[in-house]
């Protein structure tokens, strides 16, 4: 497996990876109108004007992918995509290394998982995120905010 930056090139394969992968989430919370599902191409592609993309390939093709931006230390992780058949083989804690260690200069890491991703929220918890916040967004879903704090040296 090859973990690399994902140019706006990768972005129709890193869009259909990501309507793949969520369709799960769809299932758990039985919405097929969630925002990963819903994003256009367009969309994806303006992200890469102001988020670093990473992509794992196996073979040539993308079968992972993460996304990060950092604003005053703070570091904003969002949407960790795994194929479905490559799930449970370390591919998304090595792309969440990646990104941690794309920004040197994060203090702190955050992002947010549905409350009834109890697979991705133990992931997190293992690679050192804890629950800070929870917002309820629809009667359905509550999002779960996590966060990374690392030492700072003084």
């Amino acid at each position: 497996m090859i973990v690399q930056a994902a140019t706006p090139a990768d972005a129709e394969k890193i869009l259909a990876l990501q309507r793949l992968a969520y369709r799960s989430e769809a299932e758990l919370y039985a919405d097929d109108r969630i925002p990963p599902l819903l994003q256009s191409l367009d969309d994806i592609r303006e992200e890469f004007t102001c988020q670093l993309f990473l992509k794992a390939s196996l073979d040539g093709r993308i079968i992972g992918s993460v996304r990060a931006f950092c604003d005053e230390g703070s570091c904003f992780i969002g949407r960790l995509i795994v194929h479905p058949d490559h799930q449970g083989k370390g591919i998304g804690t090595e792309l969440m290394a990646r990104i941690e260690r794309h920004f040197p200069e994060g203090r702190r890491f955050e992002l947010f998982t549905g409350h009834r991703s109890e697979r991705n929220i133990r992931l997190y918890e293992r690679l050192g995120y804890s629950i800070f916040r929870r917002q309820q967004v629809s009667d359905s879903l509550t999002l779960v905010f996590m966060e990374k704090l690392l030492e700072t040296s003084s």
